[in-house]
């Protein structure tokens, strides 16, 4: 079973390429921020903490995300999974490979779409206006980026001493010409 991370600063198009991803590949595809998007929808207890959260930029606490992940890759153990938007932190690097060892799934792969910031900071204002986000105004996507540097950025560390890390370049050309590449890669994970 292949466990497949895909990773990238907020912007970098992890949403775009899961789409195109699946539409290839028959993987059990997760992906935090859409969960935690519909909670805030459905006005659920969840949502409700999740949204003060994420309006301030911060990162949703480990004992909720790890318990959804927990959940979902149990529910889908005999299906390839490729999990968008986690793991945000080391510790819920450490518990996720916790979950694929109890499960016999082996070892996670990190794909990782590279972005210069200014694209992302333009992207993320542009999908603000398209889609009236409220976590996409400039301020929030800053301390986004400052959270991501702080804590997710040393994801991608973890998984290079592990051996399990890709990186393509996630900024020149269309989201096809990227997929392809992308593609490419996973076809040989």
């Amino acid at each position: 079973m292949r466990n497949i991370i895909l990773f990238g600063a907020p912007g970098a198009g992890k949403g775009t390429q899961s789409a195109i991803i699946r539409e290839k590949f028959d993987f059990a595809y997760i992906s935090t921020g859409e969960i935690l998007r519909n909670e805030i929808k459905n006005g659920t207890e969840l949502g409700k903490k999740a949204e003060e959260i994420i309006n301030r930029g911060e990162l949703v606490s480990d004992d909720i995300i790890v318990g959804m992940i927990k959940s979902f890759i149990s529910a889908n153990n005999n299906k390839d999974l490729l999990l968008d938007g986690f793991p945000r932190t080391v510790k819920q690097a450490e518990a996720l490979d916790e979950i694929l060892n109890s499960l016999q799934r082996g070892e996670a792969k990190v794909v990782e779409l590279e972005v210069n910031k200014n694209v992302l900071m333009q992207r993320l204002l542009k999908r603000a206006e398209i889609e009236g986000r409220k976590d996409d105004n400039e301020q929030t996507i800053r301390e986004r980026f400052n959270q991501y540097d702080a804590k997710t950025a040393a994801v991608a560390e973890y998984y290079k001493k592990k051996g399990g890390y890709i990186s393509i370049d996630g900024e020149h050309g269309t989201p096809q010409e990227i997929s392809v590449k992308l593609i490419e890669v996973l076809e040989k994970l």
